[in-house]
């Protein structure tokens, strides 16, 4: 008997997945397939295979439960399907839309030689349904996120399958890697469920003001799961609709429409990729990608260990290298620091997130550090200079979030704790933090920064 295959992607999870749907539609066996692509493996994994590698295993566990097995495959895509189809009769295979360079051809290649269907899941939208009046894409948000809204919406909900019917022929499976869990993010659909939950009772509605705030749990904290699929767009879209109809006050609502906003900008930067590849190696603007960058090693090793000498800069990168995961604030912040303060190239941070981000994403991440480097789609690269103190003062004003994540400042008073250089040294003493010893010197003036970012862009211009 013939069997059809789910082929696993971004889409870890049986909870509303259309291309389980799909499958399971043909009424024939399911083949749940998950390929450890070779070009995309890396030594060793960045935290988001480490997150993707324990939802897979907690995936395998619930597939199981379903009567069912998760046949694991190191390989090419192409090479794996070829082996797969000579061990057993495959009438199709099943796949979630992706939109990278790298995964659309990908799935050109292997559709060339096998049948493969696509279905949309990723995304609301497919990044062609969002066009201009003449079909061209858009390049600024706002006009694409009016048009995203005025796109008829799939209101298609798929329940989670009680059983998922197995192939009478059993297939041989590779080992998944062995990585550690990350305690911050359980990698199971339960806990992106009720993760999402919680931002649904309250904090979506204060979401406006809340997302900015460094010292509160404002955010959803859902972007791995969304990231790698145990949790769904479509989901989360409905779920934040059916917040908004509920809300009651006009803060309440600008607070959904908030996160929905967020969600667009997701699809945004997916649909900049899907129509500008070449994002990924360069600025998306020509006279943006010949900045005279200034390298220090040092500079951008401090940077990487949260060892600037400024709280809110080393308490945001410490953060990303114990949890994996930022605060969305405070990546614009580290993203400023490094391609303002420091004038390093922006390629040097979106690789550093790659590799250290749980959700670590080519669109979303590549779209925000161009948007904050000012090199890419809604460039303004004057006015994004952050002040780091500033921001600090405004979205930790009493250091609490600086405090966790950089302990050296725990009894630095809330007066200076923004800028403890400023203590004088009978303080310093006091406090048990010596600037220059238990915490480091700012390793930049940032009375020379406007100007020297001005030089450069201007060099440009």
């Amino acid at each position: 008997m013939k069997s059809v295959v789910w082929w696993v992607r971004r889409d870890v999870r049986l909870e509303n997945n259309p291309t389980l749907h799909a499958a399971l539609r043909t009424k024939l066996p399911v083949i749940p397939l998950f390929i450890l692509d070779s070009t995309l493996l890396e030594d060793p994994p960045s935290q988001r295979q480490v997150f993707l590698f324990d939802a897979l295993k907690n995936l395998q566990q619930e597939i199981s439960n379903l009567g069912n097995a998760m046949i694991i495959r190191k390989g090419k895509p192409v090479t794996v399907f070829h082996r797969i189809f000579q061990e057993t009769e495959i009438e199709a295979i099943f796949a979630e839309e992706d939109y990278s360079p790298y995964a659309l051809e990908r799935d050109r290649l292997v559709q060339k030689s096998f049948p493969l269907q696509i279905i949309l899941g990723l995304t609301i939208h497919h990044p062609q349904q969002v066009l201009k009046s003449d079909g061209t894409p858009y390049t600024v948000f706002t006009p694409f996120s009016k048009t995203w809204k005025t796109v008829p919406k799939s209101k298609i909900y798929t329940s989670r399958p009680d059983h998922l019917p197995s192939p009478e022929v059993q297939l041989d499976s590779d080992q998944l890697p062995v990585v550690p869990q990350n305690s911050y993010f359980p990698a199971t659909e339960k806990e992106a469920s009720s993760r999402l939950t919680t931002f649904l009772k309250g904090p979506i509605f204060q979401y406006a003001n809340g997302r900015n705030m460094l010292d509160q749990e404002g955010t959803s904290t859902l972007s791995p799961y969304l990231r790698f699929g145990l949790i769904s767009i479509q989901t989360l879209y409905q779920g934040a609709l059916k917040a908004l109809a509920i809300a009651q006050t006009s803060e309440e609502k600008k607070g959904v429409e908030t996160w929905i906003n967020e969600l667009i900008w997701r699809e945004f930067y997916v649909s900049i990729l899907y129509h500008f590849p070449y994002v990924l190696k360069e600025a998306f603007y020509e006279h943006r990608r010949h900045i005279p960058w200034h390298y220090v090693e040092s500079e951008l090793m401090a940077w990487q260990q949260g060892r600037t000498g400024y709280p809110v800069v080393d308490a945001c990168m410490r953060q990303l290298n114990e949890t994996g995961w930022m605060h969305n604030r405070g990546r614009m912040i580290v993203a400023s620091f490094l391609t303002k303060d420091l004038l390093h190239n922006w390629q040097l941070g979106e690789r550093y997130f790659m590799q250290k981000l749980a959700d670590g994403d080519p669109a979303a991440n590549n779209g925000g550090w161009q948007w904050t480097a000012g090199v890419g789609t809604d460039a303004a690269p004057y006015f994004r200079i952050f002040n780091p103190i500033l921001q600090s003062k405004k979205f930790d004003p009493k250091g609490k979030f600086i405090k966790k994540w950089v302990p050296e400042l725990k009894d630095v008073p809330q007066a200076t704790v923004h800028e403890p250089w400023t203590m004088p040294a009978d303080l310093q003493e006091q406090t048990g933090c010596i600037i220059g010893k238990d915490y480091p010197t700012p390793i930049v003036d940032r009375s020379i920064v406007k100007d020297r970012v001005m030089d450069a862009f201007q060099i440009t211009s």
